[in-house]
Formats: C-alpha cells, structure tokens, sequence
C-alpha cells in the first residue's frame, strides 16, 4: 500500500510556516521532541519513544566461532525492521531502498565507530567469541527513524548483560544468571545520530523534523557524534549542496543535542538498576502511566479521619443558617405553578404572535361556517320541498347530512 500524498495546499502551508520560523506541533528551530526510554524485564530490551515515533530494541548473544581474519575480535549484528504496524507504506518481506539505508547508516554509527570493544568478546581465540545481535522493530513512524533507531540501539547495548564465561582447557563453561552475575558489555562511547532537515534548497534548517516535515524536504544531514563532540559518521542525502559553514553550524547544534540526550540515556540506566537492586517493580507494563485507563491499579491514597468530627463541628459553626422562609406555590394558569424564586413561568400566557394567529384562526374558521352554512340552507330548501326529515350534527370539523325516509309515504295519484 502506498503512502497518501500530500496536498498542493499541505504542502505549500507546510513551507509557508517553516519560512515563518513555525512548526505544526509547536516546537522551535532546533527543538527535540520529548523522548522517553523504558526498560523490560529482561536486560538489553528497551522502548524509545521520540515523540510519535517508537522504536523496541532487543539484544541477544550466542557463541560461535570468529572470522578467519579477526580471530580475537566478537562479531557484532544490527537488524533494523520496518512493519505495516508502523505505517501502511512498509511491505512486509521486501527490504525497501530506506530500510537498507537506515541499516547501513546504523552500522556505521556504532560498529565502525569502536563503540564496543569487541575484543573483550572473545572467549577462546579461533574458536569461540561472542555473537551480539542487536534487533530494532519499528512500532510507531512519525518521522526521524535514524535517531530513535540509534538511540534504542546504544541504549539497550549498555541494558545487556551477557552470560559469564570460564575456560579450563579446551572445556567452556557458560554459567546461569542464578550461579554468576551477568556480565555488562564494554562500551567506549555512546554516539548518537542527529538529523537535520533543509528547506528550499538550504535556506532554512529544522532539527528532528516528523514525517509530514520529511515529505517536504529538500535534503537530510545525518551526524553521529558522542559526549565528547567526536563525529562518528555523517551522510548527505537529497542531492542538496552545503556549504562548509552549514555543516559548522549542524556540528555544533549536534554536539549540544548529544550532550543533552546522553544525559537522559545515563540516568534513565541508573534508575533502572537501582529499581533492580532495590527489588523494586519494573517492566513495560510498570512504566504505564496510572492514570490511563489501559493500567488495572490505582495508588491508593492515605487518607486521615482522626479528627473528623473536630472538622465537620467548625464546618457546621461557620456556616450561614438556613433561611426560614419557605416559597410557597404561585398558581398562574390551570395545571401550571411556580415554586421558588425562579424566573416566572409563562407558559400560560400566550404570546402575542400566538394570539393574533389564533384571531386569524377564528376569523377564517367563521368565514367558513358561514359559508357551510348558506350551503345547508339551500339543501334544506330544496330537499323540505320533499316533507323529509333533516338531521344537522353540531360537529365543528365537518358537516353531516342525514336522510331518513318518511314512515307513512303519502300515496301518489
């Protein structure tokens, strides 16, 4: 299925707020939308929500046997998936050209940049070294998947914790979470992708831009950078040219962002585990919100009744006393009345458009019977000239003739 497109006007008003320094959800130029990290049950499984867009990472191990050229080093994999759930344009098994480009751009962002130390992976050289698979489903696209891609990814590399190893010999003993603490894994530096939208072929610049705004860019700047303002990777796309005091520019708003974002990262984990230790509750479904209606407990809250009875005395002192007079029913009209100090009731009384429609009303309805009248009185002229008997009801909504015929007819000659 494909994506809906925009509209001439969508897209013109689009452009006309960008040019106005205004965005559709009431950010600024440089503003990030509101993220939120969440932690499973599990170690290394994570939700990053940026905004709308919402990304579950997962991280798992295994042992195998290394690559023939780098015989001491861990293998790491990153496998990001896009599915209709996030958005109706995704086909399912097919790799699109966006999500080969986002894999790849994942890839170098945080193997190629050293971010792991992939040797302390290894557990026999040649024979045996750790696997990381790194797993991104994309759940909700509103826009700027790169980013929370890469921060669900370095988030829940740093939540993992790999099983401990001990070698004696050629024999490898892998030991249970219940027997040996897990291990967490060596991380260098956490870098970070920050994307940035360009808008009539490089005059205006947006940071994190959402789908509506990707749809009318000219061109993106994607830069990985870490804490220490070191740029991992970066990639141009949209055929857009730069000039090099753009690219200053994005630089330092990146490093700021990242700064900002590896704060959030840092404490979110320490949070966590201190939950752990604590034996706290924690999880996905601890992280809900209580005051949606998809949680199925409230807090309950303390309430003091000590002294009640003091309260409900001083309440009743400093309150005004009734008022002894009592309203009695006002009768207007038949089968209406008033009770109170309310506004009066004038449901008896008609209005005086009512009245003249009723004087109309009775005019025409004597015309009328005037008229019904004269008519009868012709009948009974012509029909007396017969000696029969003549029957007129008094109904006012239709006049009834009734004949009867005579008992004794009279003999004709």
């Amino acid at each position: 299925m494909k994506e809906t497109p925009l509209s001439n006007c969508e897209r013109r008003f689009l452009l006309r707020a960008i040019e106005e320094k205004k965005r559709l959800d009431g950010r600024q130029t440089y503003d990030y939308r509101n993220i939120k990290i969440s932690f499973g049950t599990d170690y290394g499984c994570c939700v990053v929500e940026l905004g709308k867009t919402r990304v579950l990472g997962q991280v798992s191990c295994e042992l195998v046997s290394p690559k023939l050229n780098r015989a001491t080093e861990g293998i790491l994999f990153f496998n990001l998936e896009l599915s209709q759930m996030a958005a109706p344009a995704f086909e399912p098994g097919r790799q699109s050209d966006l999500l080969v480009k986002l894999n790849r751009l994942l890839e170098r962002c945080l193997r190629n940049s050293k971010c792991i130390d992939t040797e302390s992976l290894c557990v026999v050289a040649g024979e045996k070294v750790w696997q990381i698979r790194v797993d991104l489903h994309l759940l909700n696209h509103d826009g700027n998947i790169i980013d929370a891609a890469s921060i669900a990814a370095i988030v829940a590399l740093c939540h993992f914790r790999r099983p401990d190893v001990s070698v004696q010999g050629d024999e490898v003993t892998l030991y249970t979470p219940e027997e040996r603490d897990p291990v967490p894994l060596s991380i260098h530096h956490m870098p970070i992708c920050v994307s940035f939208a360009f808008f009539q072929q490089g005059t205006y610049l947006l940071v994190d831009p959402n789908e509506r705004e990707e749809r009318v860019m000219d061109g993106l700047l994607v830069l990985a950078m870490n804490k220490h303002r070191e740029i991992c990777t970066i990639q141009s796309s949209g055929g857009i040219m730069l000039l090099k005091e753009q690219v200053l520019r994005c630089s330092k708003i990146a490093g700021v962002k990242v700064a900002e974002i590896t704060e959030l990262i840092q404490k979110a984990l320490e949070n966590d585990q201190k939950v752990r230790k604590e034996g706290g509750k924690f999880g996905f479904a601890e992280s809900i919100a209580n005051q949606r209606i998809t949680a199925f407990k409230m807090e309950k809250a303390p309430i003091d009744t000590s002294d009640v009875e003091e309260k409900a005395e001083e309440i009743i002192a400093e309150a005004e006393p009734p008022s002894e007079v009592v309203s009695k029913p006002v009768l207007w009209t038949p089968g209406t009345a008033q009770i109170g100090e309310g506004i009066e009731n004038s449901w008896g009384d008609l209005e005086d458009s009512e009245k003249e429609d009723e004087d109309e009303g009775g005019s025409d309805e004597a015309i009328i019977l005037d008229s019904i009248t004269m008519d009868t009185g012709v009948e009974v002229s012509n029909i007396g000239s017969q000696d029969a008997p003549i029957v007129l009801s008094d109904s006012e909504e239709e006049e009834m003739i009734i004949l009867e015929p005579d008992k004794n007819p009279k003999k004709i000659r």
